[in-house]
């Protein structure tokens, strides 16, 4: 049984017509090409070996996400220095134009004139932003970005933030930059990346407390994960009293592994098939619009 068949196979078994990912990268070549060499050479924010499964070209790699049943994707995409993110914004809204299935994805970075281009963005359409505290090596609290939080807030358009410490840590990374930005913006839209590993506990208070809060299950709960960053076992319980507030996303295609090992994943800690309903279609419909 091919891949494909394996998720169709999951997908019936737990009546899911189809599925959202939240966390699913596509830019431009150049970069993506730069992007795997770093995992090809276990970079310093890998830190382990980490072999891309889905070395394809884009338009393979869009096939592959219709043959899985996944309806709608993002194309996440960020930027590691200045004057880069209008950039990638424009590339990104291209891609959605000939992609209708994609969330039409934009990112940012603390830099004058900020505003404008995330402005702009939403203007243009955007349903969702990228924000990669990590890579970006800025903090989340910097004053360039307060009108950038402001607009966010006022739009109601999330971002998916990469904000904790794995799989390497970084000198803005940690609950703690967070908490921080949500007592200045308490009703600022945020997915939080990867259940925030390795902080999940700190990262599960804060979708509790905040009710604009969200986990993405990027990478969460797999083989891969659990070698370096296991979820809390006492922690489990709560997965299901927070199943409003929890996304699927797979980080695909820089995945060392296939991507139905993330749904299989997801059944090994999920309380029933309504709870995998919602994280893997209803939440994520429910707050994009998607029908």
């Amino acid at each position: 049984m091919d891949e494909a068949e394996r998720i169709g196979r999951f997908r019936r078994e737990h009546g899911l017509d189809s599925l959202i990912d939240v966390h699913t990268h596509f830019m431009p070549a150049n970069v993506l090409d730069k992007v795997w060499k770093y995992f090809d050479a276990a970079g310093p924010l890998v830190g382990r070996p980490w072999p891309i499964t889905y070395r394809h070209d884009e338009d393979e790699r869009v096939a592959t996400l219709r043959s899985f049943g996944v309806a709608r994707f993002t194309s996440m995409l960020y930027p590691h220095r200045p004057e880069m993110a209008a950039w990638l914004n424009a590339w990104s809204s291209q891609f959605a134009a000939r992609t209708p299935d994609c969330l039409h994805t934009a990112t940012f970075y603390p830099e004058p004139g900020v505003a404008d281009y995330v402005a702009a963005a939403l203007g243009d359409g955007v349903r969702v932003f990228k924000a990669h505290i990590q890579v970006g090596d800025y903090e989340p609290n910097d004053p360039l970005l307060d009108p950038v939080w402001e607009l966010l807030t006022d739009s109601g358009v999330p971002t998916v933030i990469h904000c904790g410490s794995g799989p390497a840590p970084g000198t803005y990374t940690g609950p703690q930059p967070i908490v921080s930005l949500l007592q200045r913006f308490p009703d600022l839209p945020l997915i939080i990346a990867h259940m925030g590993m390795p902080e999940y506990v700190e990262f599960l208070d804060l979708a509790e407390r905040y009710p604009r809060v969200y986990l993405d299950t990027t990478m969460a709960f797999t083989d891969f994960a659990e070698e370096d960053a296991p979820f809390p076992a006492g922690q489990v319980p709560r997965l299901d009293e927070l199943r409003s507030k929890i996304l699927l996303g797979s980080d695909f295609p820089n995945i060392p592994y296939g991507y139905v090992h993330q749904l299989e994943s997801l059944e090994r800690v999920a309380p029933d098939s309504g709870w995998l309903r919602a994280v893997c279609h209803d939440n994520a419909a429910a707050l994009f619009g998607v029908e």
